[in-house]
């Protein structure tokens, strides 16, 4: 007998209590995101390769390391997409909507791809939500996004121990200024920085700032903030965030060594973090990308959006202990093989109106409500059973223990009044 085959290493399957936890992230997501008048796109999971390699950078990490590119038939080479923002933008263009009612404010939800070492809550294929307000230069807007992920978090439960950072990159002369300033200052300490930050400090030296590297981070501690850097103007719109941040009702607290490596981010910078994942504490994380619309062929279309975790957050859930449960069962039992297709007759007519009705396929009727226990049905309808007459059923009080014979046409409301299925109340 050969070996059962197991899932690629870093991948994983989604069963029962993760596939809710995880279903509910998408649905309370998609749920907030409609209430601030987000619209939900879905994006091919693999693009042309360019479009992260423009998007994420030549120089960085996952478009150097981590992305899973490849040549399709056509020779073209393609790439399983590492996230979702480049995608977004690219269709902004490619469908011709850079010109016409903007802002576009997008939601979207899905699996993303990249090649790194398996560990708690990260994954080599992994899920994501995200919002994206394409278009808009205010900074109300940066305030409105980071809102909606809050809110998302509060709908969840998770809120609790989650805590939001936010910085500035400053405008395109504070950062100048700024870059000048960090290439002053690791140049004086090049012999301690490891040798990706070395690299880093020739072609990007915000990246520097990203660095995992214990050394790095030691050195990052006396470097200099962009704080000093900001132009007048930089400064006023990050206050004009923080004021409306706080109308919002948005806790935060101010962290000047988070920093978007890329030219097109600007501005707003984010990151919700928590201490409940250990070292992946990091849930939800977005900012301002004034140039990516542009770097995708399309005019210049400053936005501001986030991405976070699925599995993170399905973590968070988990950890709260607010596991949605399965929907409990009207388990529909035939007394008999001649009682089958009244049976049928009476799932669809419970599943018309909004109850989960379920059959066992084979077995007496002992068999049968074994099953219905086994799968926690709440109450069972006997079908063709002696006391009942014609176009009447039986039906069984799982949890109380009790029956009552009653049309059924009755029969939904039989099942709002034990408090069982409000969902049947609203189908009647």
């Amino acid at each position: 007998m050969a070996s059962p085959l197991q899932p690629a290493r870093g991948t994983h399957d989604l069963i029962g209590e993760g596939f809710r936890r995880h279903q509910a992230v998408i649905d309370t997501a998609r749920r907030i995101a409609a209430l601030y008048g987000f619209e939900e796109w879905a994006t091919p999971i693999f693009e042309d390769t360019r479009v992260f390699a423009r998007g994420l950078g030549d120089t960085s990490d996952v478009v150097s390391k981590e992305m899973y590119s490849f040549e399709d038939r056509g020779g073209e080479s393609v790439t399983l997409r590492p996230e979702n923002t480049a995608g977004v933008c690219r269709a902004l263009v490619s469908n011709g909507l850079t010109q016409s009612n903007l802002p576009r404010k997008v939601f979207y939800a899905g699996p993303m791809f990249r090649y790194e070492r398996p560990q708690k809550g990260r994954y080599r294929q992994f899920h994501q939500i995200g919002i994206e307000v394409l278009g808009a230069a205010e900074p109300l807007a940066d305030a409105e996004v980071i809102a909606c992920g809050w809110q998302i978090q509060q709908a969840l439960g998770i809120e609790e121990g989650t805590i939001l950072e936010i910085n500035t990159l400053g405008d395109a002369a504070s950062r100048e200024a700024y870059r000048a300033a960090l290439v002053t200052y690791f140049t004086g300490h090049a012999d301690q920085l490891s040798p990706d930050s070395r690299i880093r400090l020739e072609k990007n030296p915000l990246r520097i700032l990203d660095s995992k590297d214990a050394g790095d981070r030691a050195l990052m501690a006396e470097a200099p903030t962009i704080h000093s850097h900001l132009t007048a103007e930089a400064a006023a719109f990050y206050e004009t965030v923080k004021r409306h941040l706080a109308a919002f009702g948005v806790p935060f607290r101010e962290n000047p060594r988070i920093v978007r490596g890329l030219d097109y981010y600007s501005h707003t910078a984010f990151e919700f973090v928590t201490e409940r994942l250990g070292a992946q504490g990091t849930v939800m994380a977005g900012g301002r990308y004034n140039g990516l619309v542009e770097e995708m062929g399309g005019p210049p279309t400053p936005s501001v959006g986030w991405a976070a975790g699925i599995e993170r957050l399905a973590m968070l859930v988990e950890t709260a202990g607010l596991t949605p449960a399965a929907p409990r069962a009207v388990a529909v039992l035939p007394t008999g093989e001649a009682a089958e297709a009244a049976a049928i007759e009476v799932l669809q007519f419970l599943r018309a109106r909004g109850v989960v009705a379920e059959i066992a396929y084979r077995g007496n009727l002992k068999r049968r409500m074994e099953r219905a226990n086994r799968i926690g049905a709440a109450a069972a309808v006997l079908v063709g059973a002696a006391e009942a007459g014609p176009g009447e059923v039986v039906l069984r009080n799982l949890d109380a223990g009790t029956q009552a014979v009653l049309p059924l046409g009755n029969v939904t409301a039989a099942l709002v009044e034990m408090g069982l299925f409000e969902a049947a109340a609203r189908a009647t």
